[in-house]
């Protein structure tokens, strides 16, 4: 009967996880080239940012991606469904994001049935380095583990996992990340409709045929 009743309690959460991040594993893999050719290397120091993608009807976290910001700039979106043509990919690791792509993202995920919710962190040279490298080697993300995935990743970092537990819960994923000494909070919002689909072919239409070099 226990074990039945644990089966049971841990088929609830990931239920309850599973909305956190709803595409199919990513199997995209561009070449060397293109990753190449679109590498962004961002202006500041080293940085990682968690974003977290928030109801603004129940506050339960159903999204999280990371932002590294090291050598190049990659986004970290485990099971996400935003993609760009300008954007190269591999699994779940975006290359090539400039501001304007970026932004393209943000836009996508916030809306007036989300907030996304904003976590930066300046790190040192050897850790986004740390952190990039295991992005780029964890393998394509299931849904319901976006939150497994990251805390996974920033735990391989020893600076930041005395401070993150491994979860599948968004919303304790951004606890425990607020917990790092000089992690800056912010929350971006947006009025636009619930419907990022559209929003989504837009941004494809927005930048169609630009080459990755002419987004800035």
């Amino acid at each position: 009967m226990t074990g039945g009743l644990l089966r049971a309690g841990l088929l609830a959460l990931l239920t309850l996880a599973a909305a956190a991040c709803t595409a199919p594993a990513a199997d995209e893999w561009d070449s060397a080239e293109q990753v190449r050719r679109a590498a962004h290397a961002p202006d500041g120091p080293p940085r990682v940012t968690l974003y977290t993608m928030v109801s603004t009807t129940n506050g339960r976290g159903e999204h999280a991606a990371l932002l590294i910001d090291g050598a190049q700039r990659i986004l970290f979106d485990p099971a996400g469904t935003w993609f760009h043509r300008t954007a190269p990919r591999r699994h779940d690791v975006h290359y090539g994001m400039r501001p304007a792509l970026l932004d393209l993202y943000l836009d996508y995920h916030a809306r007036e049935t989300f907030d996304v919710n904003v976590h930066e962190l300046d790190v040192s040279a050897q850790t986004a380095a740390r952190l990039i490298a295991a992005a780029e080697g964890h393998p394509p993300v299931r849904n319901a583990f976006c939150a497994r995935s990251i805390s996974t990743i920033l735990r391989q970092d020893p600076a930041l996992a005395p401070y993150v537990d491994t979860t599948f819960f968004p919303n304790r994923l951004a606890e425990d990340f607020t917990r790092i000494p000089g992690v800056r909070v912010s929350v971006i919002s947006d009025d636009s409709a619930h419907d990022n689909g559209a929003t989504l072919a837009a941004q494809q239409r927005a930048l169609d045929g630009a080459p990755a070099q002419a987004v800035r």
